[in-house]
């Protein structure tokens, strides 16, 4: 089995929206905001090679949307989506997987392109199979009026026109090492990938952990649709990732890649900090 991180890009947003009730004067100790009050966040993404299948998890923003609309998250740094698979050796063709964690903006705008040719949409990976939670994708298409700017038809619709979809009903294995659990205090049918490599359990925590800060139980963010569904959802799956000695790989955290976790006076929290680099030695 083969691990790859690719960072496609880092992006800036404000504090308080990703706190939710938690003051500032809370947040700010473990996650620092800028005079705009914006903080830093990361846009990874996770390369699972297990066997013959090539997995990708999320794809980014994507190259869609104008500059008016990226305007709002300025984005810096990063390896590209592209570039970033070119740098671990995958070329579009290798990918035979995705997995959409869930349909917001900056997590599946970068498995379609236009093209410039036709003016339709295409697959940026032409071999892989798309792999969304049902409950979730009923949710996107029909999507309430707090969650309707992040769900674009232009990153959805054409999935499924494409026929490029599968649909997971309830949580079990994509591969014989890539678990996926189901998810609905951030949105419906949130995909959280855990991948049991020989080292350990990895998890891809998405937006059920945007970073180390999020892991106390109330620090949550004032996107998620069900925040007393995350609180539940949080404290199950910190007692059992605690318990069995998972490695949270985080997709937003700009200052940590990876970490475990500890039982202490107040709750789970973050215990050692390090890159993937150093779960893989």
């Amino acid at each position: 089995m083969k691990l790859s991180s690719v960072n496609i890009t880092n992006f800036k947003i404000d504090g308080g929206a990703m706190f939710g009730v938690v003051p500032k004067v809370l947040w700010q100790r473990t996650y620092p905001a800028d005079e705009s009050n914006l903080c830093s966040w990361a846009l990874r993404s996770l390369v699972v090679e297990d066997g013959d299948r090539v997995v990708l998890v999320d794809n980014g923003f994507g190259d869609k949307q104008d500059a008016k609309f990226l305007s709002h998250f300025y984005l810096f740094g990063g390896d590209g989506l592209l570039d970033g698979l070119a740098k671990h050796g995958y070329a579009p063709e290798d990918i035979t997987d995705i997995v959409i964690t869930h349909m917001h903006y900056d997590h599946c705008g970068g498995g379609l392109k236009f093209n410039a040719e036709t003016g339709g949409i295409e697959a940026v990976f032409p071999n892989a199979t798309i792999h969304i939670s049902r409950s979730h994708w009923n949710w996107a298409v029909n999507p309430n009026a707090r969650e309707a700017d992040s769900f674009l038809p232009e990153n959805i619709l054409p999935m499924l026109e494409l026929g490029l979809v599968n649909f997971i009903e309830e949580g079990g294995m994509l591969t014989s090492n890539v678990e996926l659990r189901i998810f609905d205090g951030h949105t419906r049918g949130q995909i959280i990938p855990i991948i049991h490599h020989p080292k350990g359990k990895l998890v891809f925590v998405a937006d059920l952990f945007p970073s180390t800060a999020h892991i106390p139980l109330p620090y949550i963010m004032s996107y998620d649709v069900e925040p007393m569904v995350t609180l539940k959802e949080k404290e199950v799956f910190l007692t059992e990732s605690t318990n069995l000695g998972y490695t949270f790989f985080f997709q937003h955290d700009f200052y940590t890649e990876c970490c475990t976790l500890k039982h202490t006076p107040k709750g789970v929290r973050a215990d050692r900090l390090f890159a993937l680099s150093e779960f893989l030695k």
